[in-house]
């Protein structure tokens, strides 16, 4: 009876996996554990297929891929190289799987550049938001070139989704789809992803983040981006701001996405570790409150493992 009249629904299909593929694990032939992450790895190539191939069948909506590589530059060409991390990974993944998933690659700078930045310096050592839109508009042409379904800029540029989506159309990708990051918060929860793509970042991206005092500016934001083009837009972090999931599901005409950052994995796998919460039940407590403040897709590192509960 529960069952039957119960408000919120959690499916596996409105999951998404997160993926590192790094080439130092390449290199090393084996997957590389990332210590503040228990049961996430930087993947090789082969076995970024295999749990592709696992979660897929596990009924998961989509993948989103990061690549880690092992040398970095001042603008980040690792990730407008065909040759690259990523866009080797994603041309891996769409010969293995087809359209068998919805296939996503992160359209970010951060994980290539020396300096780890989201986008291109100045001379003053500032992010320089037009010249970072030139290089974005290349990987993302790389990224649908290998294969992407869908894109995600991610770096808080002003004017990045309206340039993507030109530079997609102008190039015949127009069934290339993007997931914009609509709503990215200047967080403190975002510790462990870091260690996961080896960020070289010192200091914080406050200049083009949001502030997470502002609930307001994400909902212009959303708008923009949307007006830009967006397909789908991007809460980030999800539960320190279920508020602004809320604001934006009711707000937005196009469906709404919440990424459960890896802090917030990482606090529950260590509260589940010491044994002070019931592992499988705070997971799912978790995703479900992110599906009942609105979010239509959670990226989750969890999304595989759920999915095989539900």
């Amino acid at each position: 009876m529960r069952r039957l009249v119960s408000e919120t629904t959690l499916t596996p299909r409105q999951l998404i996996l997160p993926l590192f593929v790094s080439e130092a694990a390449e290199a090393a032939g084996a997957p590389r554990p990332i210590a503040s992450m228990p049961g996430v790895v930087q993947h090789t190539r082969d076995s970024l297929r295999k749990a592709a191939v696992e979660a897929v069948r596990a009924g998961v909506g989509g993948l989103m891929v990061f690549g880690v590589p092992s040398t970095r530059d001042a603008i980040g060409s690792g990730g407008t190289d065909e040759r690259g991390v990523l866009n080797v990974a994603l041309r891996d993944l769409r010969a293995e799987l087809g359209d068998d998933t919805v296939l996503m690659a992160d359209t970010c700078l951060d994980e290539f550049t020396d300096h780890g930045h989201c986008g291109v310096l100045d001379e003053r050592g500032r992010v320089d938001n037009d010249a970072t839109l030139e290089r974005y508009a290349r990987m993302a042409l790389a990224q649908a070139e290998a294969g992407a379904h869908l894109l995600g800029p991610s770096g808080m540029m002003d004017g990045q989704v309206g340039v993507i989506r030109r530079a997609l159309d102008d190039a015949d990708y127009a069934d290339v789809g993007i997931l914009a990051y609509s709503a990215k918060y200047a967080s403190a929860f975002y510790g462990p992803f870091r260690e996961a793509v080896d960020s070289q970042l010192t200091g914080d991206r406050k200049t083009y983040q949001q502030d997470p005092a502002n609930a307001r500016e994400a909902l212009r934001e959303i708008e923009l981006d949307v007006a830009e083009g967006a397909d789908m837009v991007m809460v980030k972090p999800a539960l320190a701001y279920l508020d602004v999931v809320r604001a934006a599901a009711e707000a937005s005409p196009v469906p709404v996405a919440a990424y459960n950052i890896s802090g917030e994995y990482a606090m529950v796998e260590a509260a589940a570790a010491n044994g002070w919460v019931d592992r499988r039940g705070t997971v799912l407590e978790v995703l479900t409150s992110i599906r009942r403040a609105g979010a239509d897709l959670i990226l989750t590192y969890w999304a595989a493992e759920a999915a095989t509960w539900l």
